[in-house]
């Protein structure tokens, strides 16, 4: 889920918030998402927390944070409620490259 916090917040644009079922995932997850952020020319993030417990992992783009939870810890904070009253911006799935027949 992407919601925007811009016009309530002033330390981020927008909030992505994602969960994984194990601890194991919210790790890949995280990995997975600097490797391409990186590799994208956006460079590294501002700062990384909670990667000890892997409960609920930050990852800090300064314009875009990055939430990845364990799902009961998703469930728990209930980020989408208490952000209820924002827009959510539509996910897009990033365009595939066509193969050509030979």
């Amino acid at each position: 889920m992407i919601i925007e916090v811009a016009d309530v917040l002033v330390v981020a644009d927008e909030f992505v918030i994602v969960s994984a079922s194990n601890d194991r995932l919210v790790k890949a997850i995280v990995d997975d998402l600097e490797r391409a952020v990186t590799e994208g020319g956006f460079g590294k993030p501002l700062r990384v927390e909670g990667l000890e417990d892997r409960t609920w992992v930050l990852v800090d783009y300064g314009d875009v944070v990055v939430h990845v939870f364990i799902d009961e810890t998703r469930e728990y904070y209930e980020l989408e409620r208490l952000w209820s009253d924002v827009p959510r911006v539509e996910w897009a799935e990033p365009a595939t490259s066509q193969r050509l027949a030979p």
